[in-house]
């Protein structure tokens, strides 16, 4: 994948300041990426969130899932930190399939699918990310290892492709009444990590 920096500007906020990065296709101006920088290269690996966009979760503070959450850690973690990147994934919403399709496996869980089934019944993938473009982005910034905040396996395995040392660090936690099932087959069905660093699963249910 072919990607630049298309447009940079320093940003204040809540968490810190920070130079933002719009990363994309140079030849047709594709916005992939968004990177936050907090601080400046120094001796150790900065801490990096990879975030997927999540228009419910992120902007209107939707209790269905635990983006909202992550995402203000996330931001206040790097924020802390002598130097911290989030990379926000502009075409990940809903696990890559889109608002709309979003939307239709939401209603089907009204109606008692998980958030895998749903998507599987609308003949969709359960998970169809790409971290090419943040790997890259990652490397454009000069970046060659990461504490990478996350659960997701997949993100892992991803940045380690592109040659990028990777340590996990545990991001998670953001658990309510409204999210309890979603996280539960994030983690049972999906395999994603727990504070041991291993998948859900391969824990006994009496010590989850």
């Amino acid at each position: 994948m072919s990607i630049a920096i298309l447009a940079s500007c320093n940003l204040p906020t809540e968490s810190g300041d920070f130079v933002l990065h719009v990363f994309g296709d140079p030849d047709d101006g594709t916005e992939e990426v968004v990177a936050l920088v907090h601080g400046a290269a120094g001796d150790s690996a900065p801490l990096v969130r990879l975030h997927s966009a999540c228009f419910t979760g992120d902007l209107l503070g939707s209790l269905r899932c635990d983006c909202g959450p992550q995402l203000t850690e996330a931001l206040r973690l790097i924020g802390n930190e002598p130097y911290g990147i989030l990379l926000y994934l502009m075409r990940h919403e809903g696990r890559g399939i889109g608002l709309v399709n979003k939307i239709k496996a939401y209603a089907l869980q009204e109606a008692g699918l998980n958030t895998v089934d749903a998507n599987t019944h609308l003949g969709l993938p359960v998970d169809s990310r790409d971290y090419t473009a943040a790997a890259a982005a990652l490397q454009l910034l000069g970046v060659d290892g990461v504490r990478l905040a996350t659960n997701n396996p997949l993100k892992i395995e991803a940045v380690r492709a592109a040659g990028i040392a990777v340590t996990r660090v545990f991001h998670g936690g953001f658990v309510g009444a409204h999210n309890e099932e979603y996280l539960r087959v994030k983690d049972l069905m999906m395999g994603h990590l727990n504070a041991r660093g291993v998948p859900a699963e391969q824990i006994p249910a009496t010590e989850r």
